[in-house]
C-alpha cells in the first residue's frame, strides 16, 4: 500500500470514530444530569437511524431540525457535516465491499468533490467548532463541548485528506482531535465515547509503515494496535452514542486482522439494527467470502472446507438482488461484489455475468462501468474463454482511462491473467 493511500484509510476511519452512532430512546442509557428522553436526544437518535439506514434526507431533515431547535448547541451542524461526509463517499463510491476499504481509496488525484459540498461541509464544521468553543469560553470543563469540539476536528482532517488530498496535515488535525477527547476522559473516565477516537489514533499510528511512523515520532505520535483495537472494542460494548459507530469500524478492523468471522458476526448485528442498509450486508457477505477462503488454504485436504460460509454468503447476494429487483447503483454494487466472491470461489463464469450487469446499464457511471469490463474479462480469461475475455480488453481501452484500467486491460491483451491468491 502506498504511503498516500495508507495516510487516507487511517485518516478514514478516524474520521468515521467522529461520527456519533445514534441510538434509539428507548435503548439510550442516561448519564447522570443528563435526561435520556431529551428532545435533543430523541432528534439526534432519529437523526443517526435514518443516515445509517441510508436516508440521507432524512436525516438532513432532523439534523437540521436539531440545530433549528437547539442553535447554541453545536450538535446540529456537527451531525450535519458527518451526515454530507458520508454520503459523499457513498455517491463517490468509495464505499466498496466495506465502508472503509483500502482498495476503494485508490483515487485519482483530480478526483474532486463538488465545490459547494466543499463549502457547505467547511461552513458547518465552522459552525460546529464556533459552538464548541463559544461554551468552553463559559466553562473550560464543559465535557459535551470538549467532545464535540475533538469530534469535529476529526471530521476536517478525513475531510482534509480525502477531498484536499493535504495528507500530513491531516494526521496532524486528527492528532489534535484525540488530544481534545483524552481530556474528556481526563474530566470523565466513563465518557466511553471519547475513547473511540483516542482507539482509532493509536490503532492507526501502530499500523502505519516504519518510515512513517518513525516520522510520527519525531513528532510525539506513538501508537499501539492492540491498545487501540481494545479500546474501540470496549466502545463497542460499553459506548452511549459512539457504540454503534465502534461496531461498524471493528468490521474493518477484524477484517484487517483476517479476524473473519467476528466481522461477519458484527456486520450481522449491524445489519439487523439497520436493515435498509444493504452495504451492512454486503460487509457481512464479503467477511464470509474471506472466511471460506482462509478455511480452504487452512485445510488443503478437505475439500468441503468453506462451503458453509460461501454458500451463506452467496444467499445474502441473492436475497439483497431480490430486494432491488429495480436496477440501480445500489444493485450494480452487488453485482460487482457478487462477481468478486465468485471469483474468490472459483467461478468465474458466473463471477463474468455479474460483473457485465452494470457494465452493460446506460447510466452506470463511467468508471464504475470500466471497472466492472476489466473484471469481467479477467474473469472470462479464468474460465478459459480467451477470445471473449480478449474482445472484453478492448472494449475497456475504448473506455476512458480509469485507476490503471488501460495499463491492465494491455496486459490482458499480451497474457492471460492469472488471479493472486487473496
Amino acid at each position: 500500500m502506498s504511503l498516500q493511500r495508507c495516510v487516507l484509510l487511517s485518516l478514514v476511519l478516524l474520521g468515521a470514530s467522529c461520527v456519533a452512532s445514534g441510538q434509539t430512546a428507548a435503548t439510550t442509557k442516561a448519564r447522570p444530569a443528563e435526561s435520556a428522553g431529551s428532545r435533543l436526544d430523541q432528534l439526534r437518535a432519529r437523526g443517526y437511524e435514518a443516515l445509517y439506514n441510508l436516508d440521507y434526507e432524512e436525516a438532513r431533515r432532523i439534523f437540521r431540525e436539531m440545530a433549528e431547535a437547539f442553535p447554541d448547541h453545536p450538535a446540529g451542524p456537527q451531525c450535519l457535516a458527518a451526515a454530507l461526509w458520508l454520503e459523499e463517499l457513498n455517491r463517490a463510491r468509495h464505499l466498496q465491499a466495506s465502508l472503509y476499504s483500502s482498495e476503494s481509496f485508490a483515487a485519482r488525484a483530480d478526483e474532486k468533490p463538488d465545490p459547494r459540498t466543499v463549502e457547505q461541509f467547511r461552513e458547518w464544521t465552522r459552525q460546529a467548532k464556533a459552538l464548541a468553543e463559544a461554551r468552553l469560553r463559559r466553562d473550560r470543563r464543559d465535557i459535551e463541548a470538549l467532545y464535540f469540539l475533538g469530534a469535529t476536528e476529526g471530521l476536517k482532517a478525513v475531510f482534509a485528506a480525502a477531498a484536499e488530498r493535504r495528507f500530513m496535515d491531516a494526521l496532524s488535525d486528527a492528532s489534535e482531535a484525540a488530544d481534545l477527547h483524552r481530556q474528556v476522559l481526563k474530566l470523565d473516565p466513563s465518557y466511553h465515547d471519547a475513547e473511540l477516537t483516542i482507539g482509532m489514533h493509536n490503532y492507526i499510528l501502530g499500523s502505519l509503515p516504519l518510515p512513517l511512523k518513525l516520522l510520527a515520532s519525531v513528532g510525539g505520535m506513538r501508537g499501539s494496535k492492540k491498545r487501540g483495537l481494545d479500546a474501540v472494542e470496549r466502545v463497542g460494548r460499553d459506548g452511549r452514542w459512539a457504540r454503534d459507530v465502534a461496531r461498524l469500524l471493528l468490521i474493518d478492523l477484524y477484517k484487517r486482522e483476517k479476524r473473519w468471522a467476528e466481522a461477519a458476526s458484527t456486520a450481522r448485528e449491524l445489519g439487523a439494527r439497520y436493515p435498509r442498509n444493504y452495504l451492512l450486508q454486503l460487509q457481512a457477505a464479503d467477511a464470509l467470502v474471506a472466511q471460506a477462503a482462509a478455511l480452504r488454504r487452512a485445510k488443503r485436504a478437505a475439500p468441503a472446507a468453506g462451503a458453509d460460509e460461501e454458500r451463506e454468503a452467496f444467499r445474502i447476494f441473492d436475497s439483497l438482488l431480490r430486494e432491488r429487483a429495480r436496477r440501480s447503483a445500489a444493485t450494480d454494487l452487488i453485482h460487482f461484489r457478487y462477481g468478486e466472491a465468485l471469483l474468490a470461489a472459483g467461478q468465474p463464469e458466473r463471477a463474468a455475468r455479474e460483473f457485465l450487469a452494470p457494465a452493460e446499464r446506460a447510466n452506470a457511471p463511467h468508471d464504475f462501468a470500466t471497472m466492472a469490463r476489466l473484471r469481467a474479462a479477467q474473469s472470462l480469461d479464468l474460465a478459459g474463454k480467451r477470445s471473449d475475455a480478449l474482445a472484453a480488453y478492448r472494449t475497456v481501452l475504448a473506455r476512458p482511462n480509469f485507476q490503471r484500467s488501460h495499463e491492465e486491460a494491455r496486459r490482458g491483451l499480451r497474457e492471460t491473467y492469472r488471479r493472486q491468491d487473496r
